[in-house]
């Protein structure tokens, strides 16, 4: 396999104008990560994938044909983003729990729990009944099967998986469930007139997303990065927290660049009166929350469809919207646990356990496939008009990323070396202080990709357009 190959076989599937993919280049060192899987191929091709459409939808609105160029070492630098970032000169603390990670349990099975968010830390020490120290966490999980554990960990509301072989996963309901997805859904749920971008001629500084509004209710890498692809084409951005919902700052100013930054409280009727007068102008309703979170408030793709003709409702879920893990709480890691990715990646590694992809590549390679299949669905509204819902999933992710070829641990593969990594990086000022984050990879000879605005602190600015 290679990018081209991936990103031919991507943007037919996804039945985008062929003849775009001739204004698109792969440059730089084409060795990848050390991984037995594509991971080099799946960055630079989902970052070309959401580059050449905003290329095609700046054409369509009137705009000269333009090339595209996408350098695979920046492509992999942008899939550790969040590793790069500093502030000050100095990266920020650790956020990663000190009891997150693999554990053996009583039966000689691997599980892996993800504490990030201090609710789950709690829940998970109050279900094992003991401190918040990584010894006594081991020595607690050892009177556990792995099965039972994880089990009883999603039953309540907690983030874990079991360590699972693909064939394991393969057999698994939720495996079979997803299995006869697409990589991505972009489906017509309502009727609406067509709805264009207005053209560019007159405009002054105009993007391929320039007028698109967005609305962005997500956390942690996958969705906010497909909000941050969008704004870095010229999108206006909106990003809405609400103060009693965990966060992890360093990844907020990382996928916060170009975005502004409201808080709601949905559970309040004044957040959600806020929230339906923002609808009425928006044209992107991106979320990440758990499928159903949000129907519940009202705010479910059907019901936004008949209240505001012509939206786009896109959702980015764990283990995808069918099968019986569609509510189960997720991360790429969590992914990775569940499907098999772990397994092989220990086993290649020689390790006595699970390993780990070399990067967060289910959460980047999702935050830009919705960012392609959300603009895919903003040029069909533009064309045949309709409401349209996009669904994307880590999981649907990690079985593109499975059915493609292995490769060997270290087969064309390297570090990305400090001056790659110093060459991807670009600097600006900000609340914050100054950032040092790595700059969009795409380079666009008509319309460069870039961030408008530094990235804020959270609740910034009105929740209003």
């Amino acid at each position: 396999m290679s990018a081209a190959r991936t990103l031919q076989s991507l943007w037919n599937s996804a039945g985008a104008d062929p003849d775009f993919l001739r204004h698109l280049q792969f440059t730089g060192d084409s060795a990848q990560l050390p991984s037995v899987f594509q991971v080099g191929d799946i960055a630079s091709a989902s970052i070309a994938a959401q580059a050449l459409m905003a290329a095609q939808i700046w054409h369509h609105r009137g705009g000269a044909l333009q090339q595209v160029c996408i350098d695979q070492r920046h492509a992999l630098a942008m899939f550790r983003s969040e590793r790069y970032l500093t502030i000050d000169g100095q990266a920020p603390a650790d956020p990663w729990s000190p009891i997150a990670g693999y554990y053996q349990c009583g039966d000689g099975r691997w599980i892996q729990l993800h504490t990030n968010f201090p609710h789950h830390r709690d829940g998970v020490l109050k279900l094992l009944q003991c401190a918040d120290d990584r010894a006594a966490v081991a020595q607690a999980i050892t009177g556990w099967q792995a099965a039972e554990l994880e089990s009883q960990l999603a039953l309540a509301g907690m983030c874990a998986s079991m360590i699972r072989t693909p064939q394991e996963w393969q057999a698994h309901p939720q495996a079979r469930a997803i299995a006869t997805l697409p990589l991505f859904e972009i489906e017509r749920i309502g009727d609406a007139a067509p709805r264009s971008l207005p053209g560019i001629s007159a405009a002054q500084n105009a993007r391929p997303l320039s007028g698109l509004k967005v609305l962005d209710l997500s956390r942690v890498i996958a969705a906010p990065v497909a909000a941050r692809s969008l704004a870095q084409h010229g999108a206006d951005v909106l990003a809405i927290s609400a103060a009693h919902l965990p966060n992890i700052m360093p990844l907020v100013i990382d996928t916060g660049r170009g975005k502004r930054s409201a808080q709601l409280d949905l559970r309040q009727a004044s957040g959600r009166a806020q929230m339906h007068h923002l609808l009425r102008d928006t044209d992107v309703f991106l979320q990440a929350y758990r499928p159903g979170a949000l129907s519940v408030q009202g705010f479910s793709a059907q019901e936004m469809a008949l209240q505001y003709p012509g939206i786009i409702h896109v959702s980015l879920s764990a283990y995808g919207h069918v099968g019986p893990w569609a509510e189960r709480r997720g991360f790429d890691s969590l992914v990775q646990s569940a499907s098999g990715i772990a397994f092989e990646e220990g086993q290649a590694g020689g390790l006595a356990g699970p390993g780990k992809l070399p990067c967060q590549a289910l959460d980047h390679a999702t935050g830009y496939l919705a960012a392609f299949a959300t603009m895919l669905a903003v040029q069909r509204r533009a064309q045949e008009g309709g409401s349209w819902q996009v669904r994307v999933s880590l999981a649907q992710t990690g079985h593109w990323l499975q059915t493609m070829g292995r490769r060997g641990l270290q087969e064309n593969a390297a570090e990305l070396s400090p001056a790659e990594i110093a060459a991807s990086l670009q600097v600006s000022d900000s609340d914050y202080g100054q950032i040092s984050a790595v700059r969009p990879v795409e380079l666009m000879t008509e319309t460069p990709a870039y961030f408008d605005k530094p990235a804020v602190p959270l609740g910034t600015h009105a929740a209003q357009w």
